[in-house]
């Protein structure tokens, strides 16, 4: 079992209810304090309100994709000193994939499925573990 520096706060921004129910079993063993939300349109809205250290963001959903709420949510953020660390969750595995991700202000990419030794690997680079 993982063990977080501090209490921190994850956004998970997944349209599909199968991946955000497993994806808020595990995160929630690890210890987060986790939101979920069903678009990009919504996570631009609680972010609007809300900082979260950590933004899962699901790059395919409908309403607002997951590149156009990442780029809304970097301008909430742009000028403040906390900024919420973005992995861009893709199906793609193209390095153009990739790169679109990190160009949209998202901070790292993960391919589906989710894999959770993945992100907890992503979590020890940024020293949250």
């Amino acid at each position: 079992m993982i063990q977080l520096k501090k209490p921190m706060k994850i956004l998970l921004v997944e349209d599909n209810k199968i991946n955000q129910k497993l994806m808020m079993f595990n995160f929630t063993k690890m210890g987060f304090n986790i939101s979920i939300c069903d678009d990009g349109q919504q996570a631009v809205d609680e972010c609007s309100s809300n900082f979260y250290d950590i933004i899962l963001m699901d790059v395919m959903m409908p309403v607002m994709d997951g590149y156009q709420a990442t780029e809304q949510i970097r301008l909430l953020q742009d000028g403040k000193e906390q900024k919420s660390y973005i992995i861009g969750l893709t199906s793609n595995v193209y390095d153009h994939d990739k790169e679109h991700c990190l160009s949209v202000g998202m901070d790292s990419y993960m391919s589906k499925p989710f894999d959770i030794d993945i992100f907890c690997d992503i979590l020890r680079q940024q020293n949250y573990l």
